[in-house]
């Protein structure tokens, strides 16, 4: 989450420092509950476009809704649909129409085909530059926060040319 100058600035010389190569932050944060930190909203995507530039690394943010598209798609070098919009279609199709690179991650309830007939409202709308990402899944385990589904990573290598990142930080904390 972008949460302050200082912390995404931070965040960006460490990333670059421990040979990341790309800068994602999320300045809009949809949270189940109403209380929780949103994120900073548009300033946070100028920050992080902002930091990303400083320290030379692309940016990578969400976006949620379809009157943010354009003015984040400004300030961002890809485009992250989260989890809770993965079946927003009105979204994916708009996003495809931006050109942009898309980072889509599975929904927490969403099942392989689902997922990919997400990735395919964005294909078909013109923008093959999509990238899948794995964040866990929810199941009846209570003692984490999402189940790592790495089975999916030889499913999808089977069944789609589009490349595909493991994010494991939904899986091991609260």
């Amino acid at each position: 989450a972008v949460e302050s100058e200082e912390q995404v600035f931070a965040a960006a010389r460490a990333v670059k420092a421990s040979g990341g190569h790309i800068l994602r932050g999320g300045a809009f944060k949809p949270r189940t509950g109403p209380h929780s930190f949103q994120g900073m909203g548009y300033e946070g995507v100028k920050l992080l476009s902002e930091a990303g530039r400083e320290v030379g690394l692309p940016t990578v943010t969400e976006v949620m809704r379809i009157d943010q598209l354009e003015k984040v798609a400004q300030y961002t070098d890809c485009l992250q649909i989260g989890a809770r919009n993965m079946q927003n279609f009105d979204l994916l199709k708009e996003v495809a129409k931006i050109g942009k690179p898309v980072l889509l991650k599975r929904g927490m309830s969403a099942t392989l085909e689902e997922f990919m007939a997400a990735a395919e409202y964005i294909l078909i709308g013109g923008n093959d530059q999509v990238v899948l990402c794995e964040r866990g899944i929810r199941t009846f385990e209570t003692a984490l926060r999402n189940t790592l589904d790495l089975a999916v990573v030889p499913y999808l290598k089977e069944r789609t040319h589009l490349p595909l990142v493991v994010d494991p930080s939904h899986a091991v904390g609260r």
